[in-house]
């Protein structure tokens, strides 16, 4: 069975999606069989009577697995609520035992996992169960992803204390780019954050236009920017 793991954003709208199918990509051109997993995904669109979950659709794409939908986001919802109070709105009681179990199924049949979480390692899967517990008990290390702009600092050092309370490892976190043209805060928060935590910063991820880059440039982007090494201990090849 592959190691796995939880990829998590200091916010929703952080770029948590295209770094995690970037990762995948990533690694699956590097020779390792890649699986994801995204346990709940809220704002789904109903197609002909079946809702439809864009990112975990994504991330399939990006992994080339071909495990079911249905293990991939087990949950997929139609209100873009935090998943505890949109499984309640729609009806629908999420089983934490299901969860696990689609996770091991593909654990078994991949090299490496990729579980992306919905929004920050605060948000409720049950009302009283947060995604950080979801990675606890999966045993899941995280990649933290933050937006890198103003206002980073603290919300990244929030998520990373607040991991640490949890008991999760954090093997590292990236700062993302979400503006095409940096600004002061997003040009120094790399410096800043390494005097204020020992968790290792993975790299920066420059601004990627969605028009107009291939997945190639985006390899490169990753294979010159990130240093990945942090994840070896996960890696099954």
């Amino acid at each position: 069975m592959g190691g796995a793991l939880f990829i998590t954003g200091t916010d929703t709208g952080v770029g948590k999606t295209f770094f995690t199918c970037a990762l995948a990509a990533y690694l699956k051109a590097s020779g390792y069989k890649v699986g994801v997993m995204k346990p709940a995904e809220t704002g789904c669109i109903d197609q002909g009577g079946q809702l439809y979950a864009e990112d975990a659709e994504f991330l399939q794409q990006a992994s080339g697995s071909e495990q079911p939908i249905e293990q991939v986001c087990p949950y997929r919802l139609p209100e873009p609520l935090a998943p505890s109070i949109a499984a309640e709105r729609a009806g629908v009681e999420i089983s934490i035992d299901h969860l696990l179990n689609c996770l091991d199924d593909i654990k078994s049949a991949h090299d490496i996992t990729l579980v992306e979480g919905a929004g920050g390692l605060l948000v409720p899967l049950l009302p009283s169960y947060t995604f950080a517990d979801f990675a606890g008990v999966a045993k899941l290390p995280l990649i933290v992803v933050a937006a890198n702009k103003l206002g980073a600092i603290n919300h990244l050092l929030l998520t990373l204390e607040q991991a640490s309370y949890k008991g999760l490892l954090t093997v590292g976190y990236v700062l993302n780019q979400l503006e095409s043209e940096p600004s002061l805060a997003a040009q120094t928060n790399r410096e800043v954050l390494a005097g204020l935590t020992g968790v290792r910063c993975l790299g920066e991820v420059p601004f990627v236009s969605p028009v107009g880059s291939d997945e190639a440039q985006i390899l490169e982007l990753f294979e010159r920017e990130l240093d990945l090494r942090a994840i070896d201990s996960v890696l099954k090849k």
